[in-house]
């Protein structure tokens, strides 16, 4: 999903002189987030050493350092029914690709150290607490609320979305933004990076049931309906508004879909993710055509539109349409109680990723400095930043 998926879906969407610098970016920080997911990211993530159901202590919010290198752990050691080293390198995948999300929302303008600075400590700082909260078991300060997030509603799409917000805002606009058009330079390229993440979701939904069941059958079906369904509501709006349905619209609303059936897809049924489709794609329709340009935040990529948005219709949603009444998968689900538990969960961590990432923003813009000089971005990341160019122009 990451290379070369979210990699051929962000360098398409930008200008050509920086398409090779979204290419860089994405493969950068699978090799960076990787070696800190080994040397201390799953460990903080998952270790459950001192963890107790029901109590609140240091370890119901992080992890401690007892798996580090993977301390412990061999071929033959399990999680659940799958081995723990195949839980290692799947959960990865999600560490990698969260902070993928973010640079959506400053490209064309970021320096590459600050980029690279700036994601290491954000997985550490952000990432993983929230990850830990949400998805290490019993005695974790979400895991014990009974939270729903199945594949990443909160862990991934919220902390990128309310991170991004304030990253598009303290790096500050592309010159030109937004009187001079910047439009794609090359959606065939946008479209072929968004068929494989849409591909690539399937391995991520239907995987966190960890097994080959029910669950996870049903976990990809749902991952099948809501983006189709998200799709063809961003299309009709299109349609309507400006006569033409447009490649990027369905894509983008596709996208949104698949966000925000994240964190739903091992609890809601068909109904469900036709419902969370066909919302998500309303009000993300709405983040991106209508609330950014009020707000004037130039989200270059609509990171906070699509994937916070999406994942945070996901996660309010999931409380309703889990429930066995509308084809979900949980027997007599206390519905009020629930929506109160994803609600307090959404907005917890929307707060802490936007206050932490302020932080961490302000912390590399005195060590290297955010934005790179106008000339350089005038010239283009490509060239600027990296001495290639993605094209000879």
């Amino acid at each position: 999903m990451m290379i070369p998926g979210l990699a051929m879906f962000y360098a398409g969407l930008v200008r050509k002189r920086n398409v090779l610098s979204l290419y860089m970016q994405c493969f950068a920080l699978t090799a960076i987030v990787t070696v800190i997911w080994t040397f201390y990211g799953y460990s903080l993530a998952f270790d459950t050493t001192g963890m107790q159901a029901g109590e609140k202590g240091l370890h119901a919010f992080i992890g401690s350092m007892g798996k580090t290198f993977l301390a412990g752990i061999t071929p033959n050691t399990l999680r659940g029914s799958i081995p723990e080293v195949l839980f290692f390198i799947f959960q990865a995948t999600f560490a990698i690709i969260t902070p993928g999300l973010i640079i959506g929302a400053f490209a064309e303008r970021m320096k590459f150290a600050a980029i690279l600075l700036f994601s290491a400590l954000w997985v550490t700082i952000v990432y993983l607490p929230i990850c830990h909260m949400v998805w290490s078991g019993a005695g974790s300060y979400f895991g014990d609320m009974g939270v729903f997030d199945f594949a990443g509603g909160i862990v991934v799409h919220i902390t990128a979305g309310a991170s991004a917000l304030v990253a598009a805002i303290l790096v500050g606009k592309r010159h030109g933004y937004p009187e001079t058009p910047m439009p794609p330079h090359n959606l065939t390229m946008a479209l072929t990076g968004t068929g494989m993440l849409w591909v690539g979701w399937f391995g991520f939904n239907g995987g966190s049931a960890l097994a080959a069941n029910g669950q996870a059958s049903m976990a990809v079906v749902v991952t099948q309906i809501s983006p189709c369904v998200a799709a063809i509501v961003w299309s009709a709006i299109e349609w309507i508004k400006i006569g033409k349905p447009s490649a990027l619209g369905l894509a983008t609303g596709a996208i949104a879909g698949l966000a925000a059936i994240t964190p739903a897809s091992g609890n809601v049924g068909p109904a469900g993710a036709m419902v969370i489709g066909a919302v998500s794609s309303l009000l993300a329709y709405f983040a991106v055509a209508v609330l950014k340009r009020q707000l004037g935040y130039d989200d270059a990529l609509d990171v906070v539109g699509v994937h916070g948005v999406g994942g945070l219709v996901g996660t309010i949603l999931v409380g309703i349409f889990a429930s066995s009444t509308f084809g979900g998968a949980v027997q007599d689900l206390n519905i009020a109680s629930q929506l109160g538990v994803q609600i307090y969960a959404a907005v917890f961590t929307a707060v802490y990723s936007i206050v932490a990432s302020f932080i961490i923003l302000k912390i590399v813009d005195v060590l290297v400095g955010l934005r790179v000089h106008e000339e350089d971005e005038f010239s283009g990341l490509d060239l600027a930043e990296h001495g290639e160019v993605g094209y000879d122009l």
